[in-house]
């Protein structure tokens, strides 16, 4: 007689939620493939495109113009205070704080630090591509140009490509990389294009960024993506040095400090000898610890049980206290008495 229960699908939900008890031995790991190689390539081909058309002043430039004059948070006010929250999405604080929790867990479950360090990975590589690329053409953004009808370029500006756009492709882009099954990867390849495309598109709402900037924020944010399987070997070596430090670390004993034990010296026995000099084979007294709770007896109390003062039996003496006095009579007045 079978006495097992049918799973619901919320105990299989809290199921996968659970550690596993060891860690995966197949994982989907990403290879550069051919068909990722051509990808990288053609993207490649379109960043340097964007660059040459901006640096050209092309027609790329004069439609930057257009959407800036045409300025749409005029023309759609009431979307306004949506997209200003909406555009966090692609700030590099919050969504790395997000994203790096939930790649701790997956770590966690899993018994691997590869999530982390290819998140890792993905930002540093992040932070000096786009941050090289927009201090190197020092860009001006909408708000701050000079001459219409120029690109702006050379400036002391930091708008060119947009690292909103960039961000988002990157951060939403590292959980369809990192995803466990092919199904998975294709939902959140979906879910992160429309996040950063609506980031992107978002920014050239709020006149922040040039048309231009958000295009040139795609294709950056693409090639890091695509980039990653390159950088696979590296995180395998890396990551079994990680965790046998991290293992070095919890199984190394803390150290207890303390406070030092209270020392007092021994009183002298009465009769003793006292202790002689250099010359003399006797040791000088040795000092003792005293734990915390003992109590020692005052020097000047008796030895034997003492009685607390509330159990002592009164003592009333005999007579009055003060003297008798003849020529004082309580109650009298103090004036003398005279005589008729």
């Amino acid at each position: 007689m079978r006495t097992e229960r049918n799973l619901t699908r919320l105990d299989r939900l809290f199921a996968r939620l659970d550690r596993e008890p060891e860690r995966p031995v197949h994982l989907d790991v990403p290879r550069m493939s051919r068909h990722r190689v051509v990808l990288f390539s053609a993207t490649l081909a379109f960043y340097l495109a964007i660059v040459v058309a901006v640096l050209a002043t092309s027609w790329l430039v004069r439609f930057d113009w257009q959407v800036m004059f045409f300025r749409p948070y005029q023309q759609w006010p009431e979307i306004h205070g949506f997209l200003d929250y909406w555009v966090v999405l692609g700030q590099r604080g919050p969504t790395a704080v997000m994203v790096a929790a939930w790649l701790g867990w997956r770590s966690w479950r899993q018994h691997t630090l590869r999530p982390l360090l290819m998140f890792g990975t993905a930002l540093l590589l992040l932070n000096a591509t786009v941050g090289a690329a927009k201090l190197g053409m020092g860009r001006l953004g909408p708000h701050y140009a000079t001459v219409i009808g120029s690109n702006e370029m050379g400036q002391g500006g930091d708008i060119f490509p947009s690292g909103h756009t960039a961000n988002a492709v990157v951060t939403w882009g590292i959980l369809a990389y990192l995803a466990s099954t092919p199904v998975t990867r294709r939902y959140l390849s979906a879910l992160s294009a429309v996040v950063s495309l609506s980031v992107g598109l978002t920014t050239v709402y709020l006149g922040t960024h040039w048309l231009s900037d958000v295009f040139l924020g795609w294709a950056a944010g693409l090639l890091i993506l695509l980039a990653l399987p390159w950088f696979e070997p590296l995180v395998a070596r890396v990551e079994p040095f990680a965790l046998g430090l991290w293992h070095r670390l919890r199984a190394r004993p803390p150290v207890a400090v303390g406070p030092a034990p209270a020392l007092v010296p021994q009183r002298s026995t009465p009769g003793a000898a006292p202790a002689s000099g250099k010359g003399s084979g006797e040791q000088p007294p040795v000092r003792e610890p005293v734990a915390a709770g003992r109590t020692r007896t005052p020097a000047y109390l008796a030895p034997g049980p003492h009685t607390a003062r509330c159990e002592r039996t009164p003592v009333t003496p005999a007579g009055p206290r003060r003297p008798p006095h003849a020529d004082r009579v309580r109650g009298a007045s103090a004036r003398p008495v005279t005589g008729a």
